[in-house]
């Protein structure tokens, strides 16, 4: 199922679709919309996993390493 939203996306934003689609990268500016939205959203779950691993003791738990590595990774650009 889908539902058609519309959106406001500055200029310089949509020219940047229209180029991906013109390009053939993407099928349509609502394909692109969605990839974004599924970057985002494992982005998010991403983060809140490596939050979790990181309250985790080290004593405790065997993912002692996962919990570190999630403490020192930077999330902010993940694809």
């Amino acid at each position: 199922m889908t539902t058609q939203i519309t959106v406001r996306i500055a200029d310089d934003l949509v020219a940047f679709a229209d180029a991906e689609v013109g390009a053939g990268r993407a099928r349509s500016r609502a394909s692109l919309v969605e990839r974004a939205l599924r970057r985002e959203r494992r982005r998010a779950c991403a983060e809140r996993d490596a939050a979790i691993y990181a309250a985790m003791s080290p004593d405790d738990d065997e993912l002692a390493g996962i919990a570190e590595l999630g403490r020192r990774s930077d999330l902010s650009d993940l694809d």
